[in-house]
């Protein structure tokens, strides 16, 4: 290893120590807030795990926010059908899975423009999420559901740690291995370069970005479902608070690699739960105000993205509807 090479390993090394002790002289705990960080970070390292995949192929969905609070919602739904949180889960999944499947019709099938359907799922999940809650749970805006359907976490050294949340690590590194060692990988990547070679070599170009339109749509319902059942314990009709956008600026930050969305949903998430541990920490919340702290998130989402969206190269194809000829 090279000279610089240990010097930034010791430069980082130095920042880890030094704000592991500043955490401490603000009575921070680390393990609490790491605890945190890993739960906020969760659902956008599903999302964008799966959006990398997707725009690898071509698509864009910036639905995701919609997806995030239709499958929270249905997902909280199947958990009290099935009276098991567990399968609330994997009813959120199919709902994501569904709407994927749908936008991938109209952006594939009906050459839809892919920025306008993403917003119309957003747009329609504003106005289906209050409205359920109130037909479902005659409540509006909000619902509390019996605490057994919560997914348990399990205890670690560091703090409660959710099985979604190890699932999520796993599915990343899946996701890299996927797109990088595999035959249908490497025709997601070709499609979203060069979609008409893939058509000539005898591949449905087609099929290729539906699949991942669908891929993409069940991780971010995983996530979605995660919220309520693995996280918040009830809903609200603003449960995912903009999180679907802070997932697709992961994608930007990450370049459309997966192991790195993992790495920028860490990083977001690490902000979220930093937020939340000095708004309840007695002696720092007093000092630093609620509302300030809780634009932490946002604030990082608009200097990531504005800092590494023209930096970042995208493939020739995304977001452009492919005909065959």
């Amino acid at each position: 290893m090279s000279v610089g090479r240990w010097v930034k390993v010791a430069l980082v090394i130095a920042f880890i120590i030094a704000f592991y002790f500043t955490l401490r002289f603000f009575n921070l705990k680390p393990t609490s807030l790491l605890e945190a960080g890993l739960l906020a970070m969760t659902p956008l390292a599903l999302a964008a795990v799966g959006e990398s995949i997707n725009e690898k192929a071509g698509l864009v969905n910036i639905g995701i926010e919609g997806i995030f609070m239709i499958s929270a919602v249905i997902g909280v739904l199947g958990a009290e059908a099935f009276n098991n949180g567990s399968m609330g889960l994997v009813v959120g999944l199919v709902v994501g899975a569904f709407i994927g499947l749908i936008l991938g019709f109209l952006s594939v099938y009906l050459k839809a423009d892919q920025i306008i359907a993403g917003m119309g799922i957003n747009i329609f999940a504003l106005g289906m999420v209050p409205f359920l809650l109130m037909v479902l749970w005659a409540f509006p805006g909000i619902h509390i559901f019996p605490q057994q359907l919560m997914v348990p976490s399990f205890y670690t050294p560091i703090g409660r740690i959710s099985p979604v949340t190890m699932l999520s690590i796993i599915i990343a590194f899946i996701g890299h291995f996927f797109l990088y060692r595999t035959v249908l990988g490497f025709r997601i990547r070709a499609a979203g370069e060069k979609p008409e070679a893939v058509d000539v070599a005898g591949i449905r170009v087609d099929r290729v970005r539906v699949f991942t339109s669908v891929l993409g749509g069940a991780l971010a319902g995983l996530g979605g479902a995660f919220m309520p059942l693995c996280w918040f314990g009830g809903l609200v009709k603003e449960i995912s608070a903009g999180r679907g956008f802070i997932a697709l600026a992961c994608v930007v930050f990450a370049g459309l690699e997966p192991l790195l969305s993992l790495i920028a949903a860490f990083i977001f998430g690490f902000t979220e739960g930093l937020a939340y541990s000095v708004a309840i920490t007695p002696g720092v919340k007093e000092v630093v105000p609620f509302y300030f702290v809780a634009m932490t998130p946002y604030i990082t989402t608009i200097v990531v993205v504005a800092t590494t969206i023209g930096k970042k190269r995208f493939p020739q194809a995304i977001g452009k509807p492919y005909s065959r000829e």
